[in-house]
């Protein structure tokens, strides 16, 4: 990445939203392929790993070497319980992202279709919305790009803290992390992704037996 922007403090966060409005279609593309949003809080998730890191950022585990994912439950921006655990034996992908977050905009469409296109093959999908203390703009992120999978609440950023040591970092938002049909821990990003990266993500997962 070649660029990282801040989170919004409290006492700037409805100036972040209205320049992200005002973001047109062009520069949100632009987002996507120069840089993701930094939280600026507190660091996590750093550490020696045995991922394997590719030049397009993407960084996987083989099978024999990865963790077993954390315990991720909560509430959803819908208001309802929602646990991994009720997708044991399916492939997870979670997205971490926030309304405010310009380069979450621009990948949003490319999870949309992605999501629709592999549900039938043991995919399923799970947003982690994450610094919106307020509901309404994250409603409305969904509202605006036909989310059709849930997000769990995590203003404070702190599930993502749960995960093993060196998988996920807060302070990259967008991320992603996709999970196997064991629950453990087998890719990650921590960049904005279009469709092929993220497919690249997924597909070898799908295929595993």
């Amino acid at each position: 990445m070649s660029a990282a922007c801040r989170a919004p403090h409290s006492t700037d966060r409805s100036r972040s939203r209205s320049r992200a409005v005002l973001l047109g279609a062009g520069a949100a593309v632009a987002a996507l392929t120069l840089s993701a949003c930094g939280s600026g809080g507190t660091s996590g998730g750093s550490g020696n790993t045995n991922f394997v890191a590719g030049s397009d950022g993407i960084a996987t585990l083989g099978k024999g070497e990865r963790q077993d994912g954390p315990k991720i439950e909560g509430e959803t921006l819908e208001g309802k319980k929602l646990s991994l655990d009720d997708y044991k034996g399916k492939v997870v992908v979670l997205n971490v992202w926030g309304s405010w977050c310009p380069p979450c905009r621009a990948e949003a469409p490319n999870f949309v279709k992605v999501a629709e296109d592999t549900k039938d093959e043991g995919v399923q999908f799970v947003g982690i919305n994450t610094r919106d203390n307020d509901k309404g703009p994250a409603l409305a992120f969904e509202k605006d790009y036909k989310v059709p999978y849930p997000s769990l609440h995590d203003p404070m950023g702190k599930l993502m803290l749960r995960f093993p040591k060196g998988t996920l970092n807060p302070n990259y938002i967008p991320s992603t992390i996709v999970i196997d049909r064991d629950g453990k821990v087998a890719a990650r990003s921590q960049q904005p992704l279009n469709e092929k990266k993220l497919r690249k993500m997924i597909d070898p997962l799908i295929a595993e037996k």
